[in-house]
C-alpha cells in the first residue's frame, strides 16, 4: 500500500530529478577538475565519492582528478624517522623526504584506481566500465630559496601537457594527476595539489574547477556561507584577510587565478558531506562556494532558444489562473517582447513589455519568477529592467492587468486606475469576465 509519506518521497525525487535536468544537458561533454587531499583517501571518503565520480563519468562529463598525499607523506617520514621542515607552508623536500612523496603519492594513486575499478552488482558501481589514465602530464620547476632556505625538490608547476590529456579524455578515460611533476632534465619535485589543479583547469579550459576541502565553503564575518563571488569579490575578500579558515585561504586564490585564467566556475566545497559534488552542481543553491568571472545572473532581451524556459515558468502560474494561458505558438510569435533572468544559465524569471507608441504606454504582462527564487528580489529587479526598458522606448507611463497580485504592484509605486485608463487597443481586449485590475505607473 502506498502511503502519504512515500508519495511525497517519489514526489520529491521526481521534482528534484527534473530540476537536474538542465544541468545534465549542460554538463555533457564539459571537463571538470576535481581536487582532493590525500585525507579523503585516508580516511575512507573517496570510497563514496568514486560513486559519484561515476555517475559524472556516464554523463559524460569528462573528469580530471587531483589527489594530494600530505598525510600519506607525513606517515612515511615519521615511520622513517625523517626531518619534517616546512616554510611558509611549504615542505622543505630533500632526498628522504622525496623518497617518501613518491611512495605516498604511489601508494594514494594506486588506492584510488582500485576503488574506480569496483563494478559490484546492486551497488552504484554496477556497470561501470572506469579506465584511469595517470602519468608524466605535468612538468615542474623547482621553487628554490624561500625565507633563506632551499626547498630543494620542492617545485611548482611549469607547464601542463592538456593535448596528451585531452586525448585520454577523447578516450573516455578518467585522468588521475598526482602532486608530483618532471623535469626536462629528469629530476622529480614534490608539488601542492591546488598547484597542480589550477594550472589543469586553466590549461584544459576547463569548465568547473572543484576543491574539496574541510570547511563548507567561504563565510562571512557572521560565519554565514557565501554561496556566490565574482573573482573580483573574492580577491577583495581575500585582501581583508579576516576570519578566512586554512582551507579557504589555500584554495580561495587559486579559485580566483582559476576564473581570471578562463575557468567558467570554481567550487570550493566540504569533504565531509556524502554527496557534496552532486548537491553542488545538481541543485541551484549548492551546497559550498561557487566562484565566477561574472555575476551569475544576468538579464538579457530572449530569443527563440528561451521559449521552453519562459512556457515553464508561466503555465503553473496559468493553472492557478494567475496569469492568462499563452500557447506556445503565440509565446513564440511573441518572444522579442520578452526578458529573462538567468542563474548560471537557467532560466528562473521573466517579463514582457507590449508597446503602445501612440500613446506612449506599456504593458508590463507575464512578470514571472520561479518558487526556489522569490525571496531575491528578483522580481522587482525585472520590474525595474522593465521600466528601463520602457523609458528607452520614450514611454511614459506601464499599466499591468492582475487578478491576485494587486498589493505586490501598489508597493511599487503602481496606482489603480479604471479600465478608461488603458490604451484604446488594450481596452479592446480587455476581458470583463475575468475582471483584471487595472495599476498604472508613471515612469
Amino acid at each position: 500500500m502506498t502511503t502519504p509519506n512515500t508519495k511525497l518521497k517519489t514526489q520529491n525525487f521526481v521534482n528534484w530529478f527534473r530540476a537536474a535536468a538542465p544541468y545534465i544537458h549542460a554538463f555533457g561533454g564539459r571537463t571538470f577538475v576535481i581536487a582532493f587531499g590525500g585525507e579523503v583517501v585516508s580516511e575512507g571518503e573517496f570510497y563514496a565519492l568514486a560513486h559519484d565520480v561515476n555517475l559524472l563519468n556516464a554523463l559524460d562529463v569528462r573528469i580530471v582528478l587531483v589527489h594530494g598525499a600530505r598525510p600519506q607523506i607525513e606517515a612515511e617520514l615519521k615511520e622513517r624517522g625523517a626531518t619534517i621542515q616546512y616554510v611558509d607552508g611549504l615542505r622543505v623536500t630533500d632526498a628522504d623526504a622525496l623518497a617518501c612523496v613518491k611512495e605516498a603519492a604511489g601508494s594514494v594513486r594506486v588506492e584510488i584506481e582500485a576503488l574506480l575499478s569496483m563494478g559490484l552488482p546492486n551497488s552504484p558501481m554496477a556497470g561501470a566500465d572506469i579506465r584511469v589514465a595517470s602519468g608524466n602530464f605535468v612538468t615542474a620547476k623547482p621553487l628554490g630559496v624561500r625565507s633563506g632556505v632551499d626547498l630543494q625538490h620542492t617545485g611548482a608547476v611549469r607547464k601542463i601537457d592538456a593535448v596528451a590529456i585531452q586525448r585520454r579524455l577523447d578516450q573516455n578515460e578518467i585522468v588521475l594527476l598526482s602532486p608530483i611533476g618532471y623535469s626536462p632534465t629528469g629530476e622529480v619535485f614534490n608539488l601542492t595539489v591546488e598547484d597542480v589543479a589550477t594550472h589543469a583547469a586553466i590549461a584544459l579550459k576547463a569548465e568547473k574547477l572543484i576543491f574539496m576541502m574541510d570547511a563548507p565553503g567561504v563565510t562571512d564575518a557572521k560565519g554565514r556561507l557565501l554561496k556566490e563571488l565574482t573573482a573580483h569579490n573574492a580577491a577583495k575578500l581575500m585582501k581583508a584577510a579576516r576570519g578566512l579558515s586554512p582551507d579557504v585561504a589555500f584554495f580561495l586564490p587559486c579559485a580566483v587565478q582559476a576564473c581570471e585564467g578562463g575557468v567558467a566556475r570554481a567550487h570550493l566545497i566540504s569533504r565531509h558531506v556524502d554527496g557534496a559534488i552532486l548537491q553542488e552542481l545538481f541543485t541551484r543553491d549548492g551546497i559550498g562556494t561557487m566562484v565566477t568571472p561574472e555575476p551569475v545572473e544576468s538579464m538579457r532581451q530572449a530569443t527563440i532558444d528561451d521559449v521552453g524556459g519562459v512556457l515553464s515558468l508561466l503555465e503553473p502560474l496559468e493553472e492557478q489562473g494567475v496569469l492568462v494561458r499563452r500557447s506556445r505558438e503565440l509565446l513564440e510569435m511573441e518572444i522579442e517582447r520578452f526578458f529573462i533572468l538567468e542563474h548560471d544559465g537557467i532560466t528562473i524569471g521573466c517579463a514582457a513589455l507590449y508597446p503602445f507608441p501612440e500613446e506612449k504606454a506599456g504593458e508590463l504582462a507575464c512578470l514571472a519568477v520561479h518558487p526556489d527564487c522569490r525571496d531575491g528580489g528578483r522580481g522587482a529587479a525585472l520590474l525595474d529592467y522593465v521600466e528601463a526598458s520602457a523609458r528607452k522606448k520614450k514611454l511614459k507611463r506601464l499599466f499591468v492587468l492582475t487578478t491576485q497580485t494587486a498589493h505586490w504592484f501598489v508597493e511599487r509605486g503602481f496606482v489603480e486606475e479604471s479600465v478608461e485608463a488603458l490604451p484604446q487597443q488594450k481596452k479592446t481586449l480587455y476581458n470583463y469576465q475575468r475582471k483584471s485590475k487595472v495599476f498604472v505607473k508613471r515612469i
